[in-house]
């Protein structure tokens, strides 16, 4: 079956075509043409403080020139980059990519031992840290390869006295910036003025040319670095921009510049390619959120700007909603919203609808593919349970153990071939093997059903599937369930050892009402699921783990 034949192309909304040609010859060509075309404009907005595109083209020149003339790395060495959302990370990623060097993304909170592994895993060379983690990074950098660290200070891209105040406003709060020494640290303003000194050098970035070891652990072991392309990413962007175009037009200089809100961070792959790269070939102000986790400020900082596009995860989404305050912003400019990195729940959804009158669009990717593999049609974007159909030049298979394609209804594991999925795991040829099919599709580990449209729909993961007396019980169903109980702020749904049983389903949750008991809410799971599904045991917490772009963990509660 060609893609053009695919069942779900009948579902492209207007215009959207099944196929699409790699719109730039590498992320350096779409920052040069992007730069250029909207040179005018304002780029980025981080703490009140804006950085123009013109900006952002020299300064990331001037930085390419530092890692090229300073410290001569030279094509395809790996640089680090320890930052949250601040102005500093679109420079330096920029900066890296056009002088033909490799992003590897470090998620700020990670700890000695995980920020060690991957380092030495991808023998990055230089990294740019934000201060605040200097001490992380002071306890392993003896046993990296690491050749020059660069440090920088929150407002360092401020103009003074603005960069002072915030500098000396983070010191102030203790812990923000614990002591720290590491020995031939260079600060980021020095680094830009010596490579400002020196010639920057056009590099010819190509298409198949490594952008970024993207770091992925699953749900088990040591995380794992996704080797994705040039091409990779600018397929991808690619195939974004022609399924969101109908909504937001071409992007030309003379029409009104989106707003996008940047809440997630960049350095994970979600809104690296959709915040980051998609609203930057369209000439968007990004607005970055720093601390996303601090909702109330989130609202303040919402209410300053009248954003058109935001994206976010069920988490997220859900926070806001039950922030004071955020009912009474003006949604008035807001043309769509995109949630991701996990599924969004239908009483979230639909509330989020009530509350700002624009439906949650729910697409679904993973970093092996850029990361975007199937999108809601914005035409037909309420929610509906499923993660929508496959954008263009992307083929989806359903398929059992065997790899054998399963009927339409029947749960198999998702499939994936087309110009966004990545070359493999960097140095890792036993594990790409694992993932991939004799006919060259990735297996996703994420278990869907799809209908006769086309539309799929995620079960659940592979291995957070429950089995009950022979049942499969998948988690998100009962996640799903427990979420539409006006008590229930949040929950997750993990398997546990039963004598009788083999697994029993357990359900964790917070309260959004006090007085909410277990045998209330097992009543309105058992009003709802077949007996094996109802939950065997409730547990009431406080608060429940998640990951960096606040997905919540479910092998934490194991």
């Amino acid at each position: 079956m060609s893609v053009e034949a695919a069942p779900w192309i009948g579902e492209y909304p207007l215009g959207v075509p099944p196929r699409v040609d790699p719109l730039y010859p590498s992320l350096a060509g779409l920052i040069e043409q992007a730069c250029e075309r909207y040179r005018n404009r304002c780029a980025y907005t981080a703490l009140g403080v804006d950085l123009g595109y013109d900006e952002l083209d020299r300064l990331s020149q001037d930085f390419a020139s530092y890692l090229q003339n300073v410290l001569g790395l030279e094509r395809g060495d790996r640089v680090a980059i320890m930052l949250p959302n601040l102005l500093q990370y679109p420079v330096v990623l920029c900066a890296v990519l056009r002088a033909g060097l490799v992003v590897v993304n470090v998620n700020p909170l990670y700890t000695p031992r995980e920020l060690e592994h991957q380092l030495r895993d991808s023998g990055a060379r230089a990294i740019v840290i934000l201060e605040n983690f200097c001490s992380v990074l002071q306890e392993v950098v003896e046993r990296t390869a690491l050749e020059q660290v660069i440090t920088t200070q929150v407002g360092d891209l401020a103009p003074f006295p603005r960069s002072l105040l915030i500098n000396l406003a983070v010191k102030r709060l203790k812990k923000q910036v614990p002591p720290w020494k590491i020995e031939g640290s260079l600060p980021l303003r020095t680094a830009l003025a010596r490579g400002k000194a020196q010639p920057y050098h056009r590099v010819a970035v190509e298409a198949g040319d490594t952008a970024f070891l993207q770091y992925t652990g699953g749900t088990t072991g040591l995380s794992k670095g996704a080797q994705l392309t040039h091409g990779n990413i600018v397929a991808n962007l690619s195939q974004m921009l022609a399924w969101l175009r109908p909504a937001l037009g071409s992007g030309g200089p003379d029409e009104p510049q989106e707003l996008i809100v940047t809440a997630l961070p960049l350095y994970h792959v979600f809104a690296l390619t959709v915040n980051g790269f998609v609203f930057l070939a369209l000439g968007a102000r990004n607005l970055l959120i720093p601390n996303p986790r601090d909702l109330p400020a989130l609202v303040r900082e919402l209410r300053e700007y009248p954003f058109t596009a935001f994206t976010g995860v069920n988490t997220l989404f859900n926070g806001l909603l039950n922030t004071p305050g955020f009912a009474e912003l003006d949604f008035s400019s807001l043309k769509f919203t995109v949630g991701g990195g996990a599924a969004v729940l239908q009483a979230t959804a639909e509330r989020w609808k009530a509350v700002t009158g624009v439906p949650i669009t729910e697409g679904y990717g993973l970093t092996e593919t850029s990361p975007g593999v199937c999108f809601a049609p914005l035409d037909k974007p309420d929610w509906n349970g499923t993660i929508g159909v496959p954008l263009p030049s992307t083929d989806v298979r359903l398929r059992d153990e065997a790899n054998r394609e399963v009927a339409d209804g029947d749960p198999g594991e998702l499939c994936v071939k087309g110009p966004q999925v990545m070359v493999g795991y960097w140095r890792q040829p036993e594990e790409t093997a694992k993932v991939f099919t004799a006919d060259g599709y990735l297996r996703t580990g994420d278990i869907a059903t799809r209908d006769a449209r086309g539309y799929f729909r995620i079960v659940d993961r592979k291995k957070d599937m429950i089995l009950v007396s022979g049942f499969n019980v998948f988690p998100n169903e009962i996640e799903a369930v427990a979420a539409l109980h006006p008590g229930v702020l949040e929950c997750a749904c993990i398997g546990v050892p039963d004598a009788k049983t083999g697994e029993a389903v357990k359900l964790v949750a917070v309260k959004k009402d006090p007085a909410l008991t277990v045998e209330a809410l097992r009543e309105h799971c058992r009003a709802q699921l077949t007996a094996y599904k109802v939950p065997k045991l409730i547990e009431f917490r406080d608060t429940l783990p998640k990951s960096n772009i606040g997905k919540i963990l479910r092998r934490e509660l194991r």
